[in-house]
């Protein structure tokens, strides 16, 4: 009897240590992930918090408001709270079996939970993606065609960021599918002030067929292509290689990021969802996204409103069907055009009226008056704002201990921006014993030449002030003090270099070493 009880026992603790082993191992057969009527449920990874947080911003950041304006049909409120029975893993099975995908669907217990999270915990979310479907899936569907890629990759866009191409994650991907700054730029999307093509759909599906493309290259399963498409392969590469070289999706999951490993079981769970969504009593959710749509090469720019205000559409319609814009223009003009899309039928309506659309309120949106073709002419343009006044006394002030440009300019009543043009100054910053050019009233001269005399910021001034004696062309001697050399000199008088006082003065390269404070210089201005 005793004997018995320990075989007993130890029948019970093999079999305790075997499910163990079991679960460490994913309970996943090679090449069977499937879950067979009557087996132990494989998988248990429950879904991460984050991509439900992720799942409900995106929805929120643009679905929300058109839910709550009311453009929706009502019967989808009433489906929001219904569940239903809980659906047999049989029938789960048996319906992604009838998809006949060209991407293995596995089944196990953590697709089912997505599968769950759509159809039950956020059907409000499905129908409005449902709804926005009928307008992306086409030009997903075409795209994908063209690249001679499996239609099933259009349901990316639907985890990735929910249909929404203004969709902008914390990391900085942004777009239909989600495209990081570099990713872009390397698949040659325009990104700029103006345009980011990464919210294009049908630029950024072109991009993303290629890149697509080139991770089947590298893997030649659809399923660790799509785990790339989230981690990067990168990421595949190094869950491959501590995976002992397997190359199953299943068989590398605990390999992988926390966030792919939910990335590959949402895509199933996407795709059965919007083939079985009226199973579960789901249904689309209207939007203000037409139907058909047709494209207007645009070849000058335009805003938005200049189509709005002469046509029957609105700027929140243009702007849905334009993602791509930032600023609600089309930043076409110096032999450059881009795409405008618009509902089809007012194509017609557009080509008729381009004319007039073009000329709106032109140079409310677009001040071309700043645009001329010589350079020349254009600082000419601006050159009136500074110009030395011709009517008008020159005084040459000597920059003094304490003293500011901006005081200097308010003493003598004139601008900053004068002062700085009238010396060459670009900065603010001046040097004791630099000689600055003003000019003054004639009538003045007296009156700023005792001015500048007075007590400034608590120490005697004592300016050196010549009146206009001197003129354009004419010498005048400076005198040299303690510290100074050629260059520094130099740099007080614009226009004037070291080696144009050196031939003033006579100086050779050695003498020009030799000078001493207190001996003049005559400086022509």
């Amino acid at each position: 009897m005793r004997f018995v009880f320990l075989w007993l026992c130890a029948i019970l603790f093999s079999g305790v240590v075997y499910g163990e082993s079991d679960r460490d191992s994913l309970k996943v057969r090679l090449g069977a992930p499937r879950l067979n009527l009557g087996d132990p449920v494989l998988l248990t990874d429950s879904i991460p918090g984050a991509f439900i947080e992720r799942l409900d911003e995106l929805y929120s950041k643009w679905y929300v408001s058109k839910l709550e304006e009311g453009n929706y049909v009502d019967s989808v409120y009433l489906t929001e709270m219904v569940t239903g029975p809980a659906v047999p893993d049989s029938v789960y099975l048996q319906r992604l079996d009838k998809l006949n995908s060209a991407i293995k669907l596995s089944y196990n217990d953590i697709v089912r939970n997505y599968i769950e999270l759509y159809t039950v915990r956020r059907r409000a979310q499905v129908g409005t993606m449902l709804g926005l479907s009928s307008y992306y899936f086409p030009i997903f569907e075409e795209v994908l065609d063209r690249g001679g890629l499996p239609q099933e990759l259009k349901y990316l866009p639907v985890i990735e960021s929910a249909l929404n191409p203004r969709a902008f994650s914390r990391a900085g991907a942004c777009g239909l599918w989600q495209f990081m700054y570099g990713t872009g730029k390397m698949y040659k999307l325009e990104i700029n002030s103006f345009i980011d093509e990464r919210r294009d759909p049908v630029k950024s599906t072109e991009a993303a067929v290629c890149f697509l493309k080139d991770l089947y290259k590298i893997y030649e399963d659809w399923i660790l292509v799509i785990a790339a498409y989230n981690c990067g392969p990168g990421n595949v590469n190094k869950a491959i290689r501590r995976s002992g070289s397997k190359k199953n999706y299943w068989d590398i999951y605990f390999h992988l990021p926390k966030e792919t490993r939910g990335y590959v079981p949402a895509f199933i769970a996407a795709m059965y969802t919007f083939n079985y969504h009226k199973e579960h009593n789901i249904f689309p959710l209207e939007n203000e996204l037409p139907t058909m749509c047709d494209t207007i090469m645009i070849s000058d720019a335009l805003h938005f409103e200049q189509v709005a205000k002469l046509m029957d559409i609105s700027v929140e319609q243009i702007r849905d069907l334009n993602p791509q814009y930032r600023s609600d223009i089309v930043p076409a003009g110096f032999g450059k055009s881009y795409a405008l899309q618009v509902p089809y039928n007012h194509v017609g309506e557009f080509i008729d009226k381009q004319d007039t659309i073009f000329a709106y309120n032109r140079n409310t949106y677009f001040n071309d008056s700043d645009r001329t073709a010589d350079p020349k002419n254009r600082f000419k343009k601006y050159a009136h704002a500074h110009a030395v006044p011709s009517n008008k006394a020159k005084l040459v002030y000597t920059v003094k201990s304490g003293d500011v440009i901006g005081k200097i300019a308010e003493k003598f009543n004139v601008r900053l921006s004068d002062l700085k043009y009238w010396n060459g100054m670009t900065r603010d910053r001046i040097n004791i014993g630099q000689k600055l050019t003003v000019y003054v009233p004639h009538n003045k001269v007296d009156y700023y030449k005792s001015k500048v005399n007075a007590k400034y910021a608590g120490v005697a001034a004592n300016a050196e002030v010549e009146a206009e004696s001197l003129t354009e062309g004419e010498f005048f001697y400076y005198t040299i003090k303690r510290g100074e050399n050629l260059w520094t000199i130099a740099k007080k008088y614009p226009g004037v270099s070291n080696r144009d006082i050196m031939k003033w003065n006579g100086l050779t390269d050695r003498s020009a070493k030799n000078l001493k404070p207190g001996q003049k210089l005559k400086i022509k201005i």
